[in-house]
């Protein structure tokens, strides 16, 4: 049971508004945003955070950018963030090659080097102590522009936020973030923990 209880969608207008960005991304409107609008101010500026850092100003897509939050939310084990950006990702168009073996990202041969330098970078900066130092500066300088650093490094740190308020409130997953949690995490022991 969430430690707060999500508002109804039609409870502040303007979220509701705001919120219909989250139909493209995931198919519904989190829960988390739900919550968020018991103090409006914070949903709203959260939506708008949202979508500023989520949008597209140089070669990080939609779907490199939901892996990263993937990786982000993974290091610090927040399972309703895993399956939200797993599934962005998947309705941003990354290939069900790299959604099928996210988990390998170092590894496997669907991932380039840049997007390996990528999603090191997500799960450095996700630590505690932070791990950023001058090997993972030096590999994102051999693919990315510091344009492109700030961008991850945005979805990083909205990730951070959302991992913090999804897994402190419990925020009760909703089915379609299960399914593809299920899809593709599952087979490596993700579940919905709290998020019931």
């Amino acid at each position: 049971m969430p430690l707060v209880t999500p508002l109804s969608a039609d409870h502040d207008l303007e979220t509701k508004e705001l919120a219909t960005f989250f139909n493209e991304t995931l198919g519904f409107c989190p829960n988390s945003v739900l919550t968020m609008q018991r103090r409006p101010a914070i949903s709203k500026a959260f939506i708008n955070l949202n979508k500023a850092v989520m949008a597209n100003e140089g070669r990080v897509t939609s779907a490199l950018k939901r892996m990263i939050a993937w990786v982000s939310s993974n290091s610090t084990g927040c399972r309703y963030c895993q399956a939200h950006a797993i599934r962005a990702a998947e309705r941003y168009g990354a290939e069900q090659e790299q959604l099928d073996n996210i988990w390998e990202y170092r590894t496997h041969p669907a991932f380039s080097e840049a997007e390996r330098a990528a999603l090191d970078f997500s799960l450095q900066a996700s630590q505690v102590p932070n791990g950023v130092d001058e090997t993972i500066k030096k590999r994102l300088y051999e693919h990315w522009n510091e344009g492109e650093i700030v961008e991850m490094l945005g979805v990083i740190s909205l990730f951070g936020y959302l991992n913090r308020w999804n897994d402190s409130m419990g925020t009760s997953i909703e089915n379609g973030a299960v399914e593809s949690g299920n899809q593709y995490l599952g087979k490596h022991g993700w579940g919905k923990g709290k998020h019931i």
